[in-house]
This record gives C-alpha cells, sequence and structure tokens, in this order.
C-alpha cells in the first residue's frame, strides 16, 4: 500500500530552481512518488553521470558506466528502474521469488547499502525491496522469498545462487538487470557464478541491462559487451573524485615510525571520524588492538569479521560511537557514511583504483576532507603509478620529529 503522505505530497513542495551547466531531477518525466523519494533523498541536482545515465536509460537503452563510488551512480540505476516499474505495473498473476528486478553487487556492504537506498527511494510506492547476502540470516532470507513478493532484490553472487538452486528463487520474470562493480567481481572471481545468473534472466533484448566498473579493461568490456545490447557508454573521469573536495597529503617515513604516526596524528589533530585503511587482515587486527590499548575508540571491519559484527560497527561509527574505523579495501566496499573527516592509507593500496575508492569515503556530498597515506620503503615504489592513475602530484612530506615521536 502506498504511504499515506504520498496523497497529500505534491511536486510544488518540491522547488529546485533551475541552474546553469546543471540538470534537475525535476527536468525528467519521473513519477511523482519517486519524486517524493528523491525529495526525502535530499537530490536536488543531478551529478554528471546520473544526468547522462538517465538520459538514455529512462529512455529503455541499456547503459554501461564507468563511474568510481560515490558519482552517485547508485542513485541513477534506481531511479531508472523505480521509474519503469511504477510506469509499466504487473497485470498476469505474479508469484513469490519472482523478482522484476535484479541488482547484483560484489560484496555484502554495497548490496545492502544499494537496498538502503532503494528503499528511500521508492518509500512512496507499493515497491518490495529485499536484498539476499551471504553473512546474515539465511532461513529469514528464505521465508521471505517464499512469502511476499518481490519487486526489487539486491543480491551478492554466491547466495542468490543458493537460492536459485533451491528453487525459492526465479530469475526468468526480471525486466531489469544492473551488474555493480564489475571490475571488482572480476577480481573477486565471481565472474563464474555472474555468467550462470545472466544466463537466469531473460535474453538482452527482453531486458535492459546496466553494467557498472570503476575501470574499463578488456575483460569488462568483453563482459559488456556480451550482456548488454547496443549499449549507450557513460564515462566519468575518476580525477573528480579525488580532487575536488579532498587535501591529499603523503608522509614518506621508515616502517617501524608508522604507528606513532598514526597515532599521534589521531590525538593531535582531534580526528572525530576517520577511516585507517590497510592491505592486509592481520595488519588491521594489530592497528586496531595497538589503539584499543592506547585508550582509542576503535573498532575493525575486515573479511573475517561475522556479518552481523560488520554490520553493528558500522551503525556505531555511522552514530558517532566510534572515533576511529579500520578496514580492509574489500571490507570498505559500499562504506557510505556521511561526515568522515579523515581517511588514512597505513599501506598504500597496490591498485591506484583502490586508492581512489579510500579516499572517495571522505570529501563526499560537497563536504571537504582530508586524505593521509603513508609511503615507507616498502610501498613508496607505487607512488609514480598512483600519480599518474589520479592525474596529480602529491605532497609528500617528512613528518615532524614529534610526529613520530613514542607517546
Amino acid at each position: 500500500m502506498q504511504n499515506e503522505t504520498t496523497s497529500e505530497w505534491s511536486l510544488e513542495q518540491f522547488q529546485v530552481p533551475e541552474k546553469e551547466g546543471e540538470t534537475r531531477f525535476h527536468d525528467f518525466d519521473l513519477e511523482p512518488a519517486l519524486m517524493h523519494g528523491i525529495a526525502d533523498a535530499g537530490f536536488q541536482y543531478c551529478t554528471p553521470i546520473q544526468a547522462q545515465v538517465l538520459t538514455h536509460a529512462l529512455a529503455g537503452a541499456d547503459t554501461i558506466g564507468r563511474a568510481q563510488t560515490g558519482t552517485g551512480k547508485t542513485a541513477a540505476f534506481l531511479i531508472t528502474i523505480i521509474n519503469d516499474l511504477l510506469r509499466h505495473p504487473i497485470t498476469v498473476p505474479r508469484y513469490a521469488g519472482e523478482p522484476r528486478a535484479l541488482i547484483v553487487a560484489p560484496t555484502r556492504e554495497l548490496a545492502m547499502q544499494i537496498e538502503k537506498d532503494a528503499k528511500l527511494l521508492a518509500h512512496h510506492t507499493d515497491l518490495q525491496v529485499m536484498s539476499v547476502v551471504g553473512g546474515m540470516n539465511f532461513n529469514r532470507q528464505q521465508e521471505r522469498l517464499q512469502t511476499r513478493l518481490i519487486d526489487i532484490l539486491v543480491a551478492t553472487p554466491g547466495r542468490l545462487l543458493d537460492f536459485a538452486k533451491r528453487r525459492d528463487l526465479w530469475l526468468d520474470r526480471v525486466e531489469a538487470l544492473v551488474l555493480d562493480e564489475a571490475d571488482r567481481m572480476l577480481d573477486m572471481g565471481f565472474i563464474p557464478d555472474v555468467k550462470r545468473i545472466v544466463n537466469m534472466t531473460p535474453s538482452t533484448r527482453y531486458r535492459q541491462t546496466q553494467l557498472f566498473s570503476a575501470t574499463f579493461n578488456d575483460d569488462v568490456m568483453n563482459l559488456a559487451g556480451r550482456w548488454t545490447e547496443a549499449a549507450q557508454v557513460v564515462e566519468i573521469e575518476p580525477t573528480q573524485v579525488t580532487t575536488d573536495t579532498v587535501d591529499q597529503k603523503v608522509y614518506i617515513t621508515a616502517t617501524q615510525d608508522k604507528f606513532n604516526l598514526l597515532y599521534n596524528l589521531i590525538t593531535r589533530e582531534n580526528m572525530s571520524k576517520v577511516i585507517v585503511f590497510a592491505n592486509r587482515r592481520d595488519i588491521t587486527r594489530r592497528l586496531n588492538d595497538r589503539l584499543h590499548k592506547k585508550g582509542l575508540n576503535v573498532s575493525l571491519i575486515s573479511g573475517d569479521v561475522p556479518q552481523n559484527q560488520r554490520m553493528k560497527t558500522l551503525e556505531r561509527f555511522r552514530a558517532g560511537d566510534l572515533q576511529v574505523l579500520i578496514a580492509t579495501d574489500v571490507a570498505g566496499r559500499g562504506i557510505h557514511i556521511e561526515g568522515v573527516s579523515h581517511v588514512i592509507n597505513y599501506n598504500l593500496p597496490e591498485d591506484p583504483e583502490d586508492y581512489v575508492h579510500r579516499i572517495g569515503r571522505t570529501g563526499r556530498a560537497g563536504a571537504s576532507g582530508v586524505s593521509i597515506s603513508f609511503a615507507c620503503e616498502d610501498d613508496a615504489f607505487l607512488l609514480p603509478q598512483l600519480e599518474q592513475a589520479i592525474g596529480m602530484k602529491l605532497n609528500c612530506v617528512h613528518p615532524e620529529t614529534a610526529l613520530v615521536a613514542d607517546q
């Protein structure tokens, strides 16, 4: 049943003035209930990828988008899906476990963030949204699939296939398919699973497909060519993510001084909401233990931390109960938390795309942020390729003696 406030709400209550060089959501012919959700989300003007994707996708075209996390791509594909489902209601009998739209994401955190965004945008509609992801209660998800209609399903590949094999889930009625972070799914070895999933959906001419990736390498483009039909390609340069709102600095330091530098920076600058990225799980655990012993309010998320605990940790960080969150790249994927003041790269990532993703956790939604990276003898050689990838020279300095002193 539609939210009762929808009947009391009109577009007149959501005034967004025209602005030179900007595209408003008003400029697209979107359903009123969806516009109500867009108003609730606080969206006024489209980001570049939203403007370009919506122009093509709302007209029914398949799209292939290259954009980093934080550019607004999630809202772009969700708005397309929600508007289309509202405009073309199902008139034949429907059954549980038959989603009309399917969004596949590589990690649990990202899938659950997409589900949260979808529920916000679809709040004033009849559309039912749910996620199926690993690490969460299997029986509860199974019961939901077996007993309720689903319009938009967000899923990670493994759990989705589990339910499909058990015949709790049928993908032959999927009208819209989104494959998010295709490059990450390649890196994580999910592509055989994704191929099986795509093969369960209708053929390309009978579904609208949107594929998003931070990189357009040959493997990604081959998959895109196979899974889309006459797709429109939208490319947003990653430098927009890294340079506009984030102040970036690199400290050249010795390996043995890195922990002191981390602790002193956090305490001296009174960092209130900081994410520390490390390359390995053992490093995150060691940092968590040492900072905790120093009296900091700290916790970690990594692939070996149980999912329910990871979600609780993220909620505590979001609420401001945690000062420091330590994360690996895979676990950090899908962290969308407002007000992150600092990102610290305890290790430089080997893949420049991970650097772009990491620092995109701060400086979001037009706010300013600070990114600090540590480069030591083990990883300083990565700096030239990182600078080339982001199209700028990084400010590299040696920390003053007091910053590496043992406190």
